[in-house]
């Protein structure tokens, strides 16, 4: 331990001498790490937030179905109801867990000359769509407890049918028997949600008047809504092994939400583009800096050795003059990467929406440990990597030419 502590402040007060190299293979590093922790901090939030909106609108953390719903239930919903209620054991889930249920409809909306096809879940108001992750109310307010014969549209569908909270549209659906149900309703709000497909067609109303129209009891989907997403994974087991598997079908929102995977895959394909530039740039700065340090040091090299030091000392010298160098450099791009993290949330920047997205959102920066550990690994690597060549080349020198050399 001793030995290398003085191998570490040894390699130091190295990096001190050459103080100007240092310092600019300091900052490449910093600004590759920096590029590196904003381009990936910045996916991870917007991620983040499109996760937590898929959630929350669409899926909830558990969805539990009959078997055969997934695949086969929007052609054909009424074969697939489930009970008004399901029994549950709330230990089985976190503290904070809810339950809610859904009850799919689809059928015509008319607003005075306007008829459009529209698709729709019933909910429950105290359980469900509480938040503005779930959906952002863009005019008039969100459904309460209590409401039954007020119904949500989607923008799109909204702007469609020319109606602002405050009208009243006839809601016209088949039920299971083939009758037809309608209803009266009045438009208390209009919101946005993540899809603009899902905008243009949608609108959600109390699971009583879904019911009633439809003229069932039942629901097509119980969701499960958790405090944490990352407990999904510890809340899928119990709740599976408490439902007989022959009556529900209990899958995770990763399983369901096809297009969110899609797209965190061709992002996470960009950010190793973005990596591979980075490691590119340490290692090309880091080896021009080593190289040049070994040179400047040839006679410095020659007299330790000749003092005694092996060629391993030697090389190990080198490659933790290089580790060091990672290391400090990384230090750095975090500290500037978590300032550009508070710039933009005080900045407040409003980013346009992605493509097929129907809302904006802010710009942030979501760093975690995990994404640390990993540019932190990838900087000392690198350019400890970086630094073998020149340190190998320094440790391979003759000793009497070495000395000669600082002639």
């Amino acid at each position: 331990m001793p030995g290398l502590l003085m191998a570490l402040l040894l390699a130091l007060r190295n990096l001190r001498r050459q103080f100007r190299r240092s310092l600019t293979a300091l900052l490449s590093i910093g600004f590759g790490v920096t590029a590196l922790l904003v381009a990936t901090g910045f996916n991870e939030a917007m991620f983040e937030e499109f996760r937590e909106a898929t959630i929350r609108s669409q899926y909830g953390h558990l969805q539990i179905t009959r078997p055969g719903f997934q695949e086969r239930g929007r052609s054909d919903p009424w074969s697939y109801l489930l009970p008004a209620e399901i029994a549950l054991d709330p230990t089985l889930l976190p503290p904070g867990s809810t339950v809610s249920p859904r009850l799919l409809l689809n059928g015509l909306v008319s607003f005075a000359e306007q008829t459009l096809p529209f698709m729709s879940e019933g909910i429950d108001p105290a359980r469900d769509m509480l938040d503005d992750r779930a959906l952002r109310i863009e005019q008039g307010r969100r459904l309460a407890p209590g409401d039954h014969q007020q119904v949500v549209l989607g923008e799109g569908l909204a702007r469609q049918l020319e109606v602002a909270p405050g009208g009243s549209v006839v809601l016209l659906v088949n039920t299971p028997e083939g009758q037809l149900g309608a209803a009266e309703a009045e438009v208390v709000g209009v919101f946005s949600s993540f899809s603009q497909e899902f905008d243009d067609a949608a609108l959600l109303l109390p699971l009583s008047l879904a019911r009633e129209l439809a003229q069932v009891e039942g629901a097509h989907a119980w969701l499960v809504f958790l405090q944490d997403t990352a407990a999904t994974d510890a809340a899928l087991g119990p709740v599976r092994a408490a439902l007989p598997s022959a009556a529900f079908d209990v899958q995770p929102w990763y399983a369901l939400a096809e297009f969110y995977a899609r797209a965190s895959v061709l992002f996470e394909q960009q950010l190793d583009l973005v990596k591979g530039i980075v490691v590119f740039i340490i290692l090309l700065g880091i080896g021009n800096t080593m190289m040049m340090s070994v040179l400047e040091r040839t006679g410095e090299i020659g007299t330790v050795m000749a003092l005694g030091n092996t060629r391993a000392s030697v090389l190990r010298g080198f490659l933790l003059e290089g580790a060091l160098l990672g290391l400090l450099g990384a230090a750095l791009g975090l500290l500037a990467a978590l300032g550009a993290g508070q710039l933009l949330a005080l900045a407040a920047i409003e980013m346009p929406p992605p493509p097929t997205f129907a809302r904006s959102y802010h710009a942030a920066l979501l760093i975690t440990p995990v994404m640390v550990l990993e540019v932190l690994l990838i900087a000392v690597l690198t350019t400890t990597l970086a630094s073998f060549y020149p340190a190998w080349r320094a440790s391979r020198m003759e000793i009497v030419e070495a000395i000669r050399h600082v002639r």
